[in-house]
């Protein structure tokens, strides 16, 4: 019987049948995400009569990182030279895209997270799609390790294990809570390097096209079609925003955002809310204190212990 066209994630699939986008056998679906453990062995992928190894896209969505950029890419090259990096740049007023040169590739996309990324898909080759920020670091023992856990057919995405850049007990709290909500839930934001397959990604129509919160909601529709997985290699992001806005502050700002997404609030709104970041704290205005108390006669301060009395 002729097989219906869609992501095949049995471990006996046409491979030819995985490079089309179609509909997910809802026989085949997981909903609660695993941790693998490290390997360095490579998923083949069948073409013809033999098998090589699956390829791998790195996509960099930036807007306005001419600090960074040029460090990022050169680890780019040096940790995961057999990798085709596509830069997607939103618009930057600054020397953003003068500083992606081969063999990293640029190109140009609107401003909005969900976008810059379909338009680096679009703009890609490779099997596996794996995004990464430009202010984290990956390990470079991840790379085995994604292509190890890919293996398994009924694995459609993932993401690293998240670290940040300081070490203080309120970040060391975040790092844990995030990592824990992966591997319960499945939700891997884009600080932990999300990766997906691309027949997968075809499948679900792309990134969803949003300017925040996109890596969220292609994280609740990965977990309906397959299982993801959370690497042990470290992805390593900036603590910068809650080293200048507060570590409680800012983990209280997320969470408040993300229920107003799931609450139906504007993705437009969310991405300028987040953008600003949190309020600044309202603080009292302390009574004003004279610079120097008023001088009083003695006889005044008599008078005022003595009713008037001599």
């Amino acid at each position: 019987m002729a097989r219906k066209p869609g992501v095949d994630l049995g471990p006996d699939a046409d491979p030819a049948a995985q490079r089309v986008p179609g509909r997910c056998s809802t026989a085949d679906t997981h909903t609660a995400a695993q941790q693998v453990a490290p390997a360095e062995q490579v998923a083949p992928v069948e073409t013809g009569k033999r098998a090589t190894p699956l390829t791998v896209s790195i996509i960099v969505p930036v807007l306005d990182e001419e600090p960074r950029i040029g460090d990022m890419l050169a680890r780019l090259h040096h940790d995961f030279p057999g990798c085709e990096v596509v830069v997607v740049d939103g618009g930057s007023s600054d020397a953003t895209p003068d500083l992606v040169r081969p063999p990293a590739r640029l190109v140009h996309s609107v401003r909005g997270r969900g976008a810059q990324l379909n338009v680096g898909v679009a703009h890609s080759s490779g099997d596996v799609l794996w995004i990464h920020h430009v202010d984290t670091r990956v390990d470079p023992a991840a790379l085995g390790q994604l292509r190890a856990a890919l293996a398994d057919r009924a694995v459609v995405g993932g993401g690293l294990t998240l670290r940040f850049d300081r070490r203080t007990a309120g970040l060391a709290y975040v790092a844990a809570t995030s990592n824990t909500r992966a591997r319960r839930l499945g939700w891997i934001f884009g600080d932990q390097a999300m990766f997906v397959r691309r027949t997968t990604l075809q499948a679900l129509g792309g990134f969803p096209d949003l300017p925040v919160m996109e890596d969220l909601e292609l994280s609740r529709r990965l977990v309906r079609i397959g299982r993801t997985v959370l690497l042990p290699a470290t992805c390593t992001a900036s603590a910068r925003r809650f080293t200048e806005h507060g570590t409680l502050r800012m983990l209280v700002f997320m969470q408040w955002l993300k229920l107003l997404y799931f609450a139906g609030a504007d993705p437009a709104a969310l991405a300028r809310r987040y953008a600003a970041g949190p309020r600044p704290l309202r603080r009292r205005a302390r009574p004003r204190v004279p610079a120097a108390w008023p001088q009083l006669p003695d006889s005044h301060i008599r008078d005022r212990f003595t009713g008037g009395q001599r």
